[in-house]
């Protein structure tokens, strides 16, 4: 029986795929479950079409991600912390912080989206990715200075 598969399935496929498999696996356990439909000509256009949707919305984020890596391109942030002797940092600032440093000059960055490996303990300017996208990732600068 070929059935659409409207869930990811190991083994079996993923979103869309039609596969072909046993009447009784489909009857009993794929189609109860909601995980495909069977491959009528309606139900391959509807998953057609909830595929298109998935695309463009895919591609809107994208581009959102893209005016928004323009925007922060060349962008020195600024972030002042206590400092103790030799220019060591009295905590850290991690992507929490530079997230928050972000909202605060308007943009809207989660700190998820902040690639920083280890939290920064000393003062100076350092290179830092966002990783807007998956496919879309901008450099920026983070000033770390003495203050407060």
């Amino acid at each position: 029986m070929k059935v659409v598969l409207i869930q990811d399935l190991e083994g079996y496929g993923i979103f869309g795929d039609v596969v072909n498999v046993k009447d009784g696996f489909a009857r009993n356990y794929l189609i109860p479950r909601g995980i495909a439909l069977p491959a009528t000509e309606s139900n391959l256009r509807h998953v057609h079409s909830i595929l298109q949707q998935r695309v463009r919305k895919l591609q809107k984020e994208k581009e959102k991600a893209q005016e928004l890596a323009k925007k922060l391109e060349n962008l020195v942030v600024e972030i002042k912390r206590q400092v103790g002797e030799k220019g060591k940092l009295y905590g850290s600032v991690t992507s929490s912080d530079i997230a928050q440093a972000l909202q605060q000059m308007g943009f809207d960055v989660d700190r998820k989206k902040v690639m920083l490996k280890n939290p920064i303990k000393d003062i100076g300017i350092y290179t830092i990715s966002l990783k807007l996208h998956p496919e879309v990732v901008v450099n920026i600068k983070v000033d770390v200075k003495p203050g407060e």
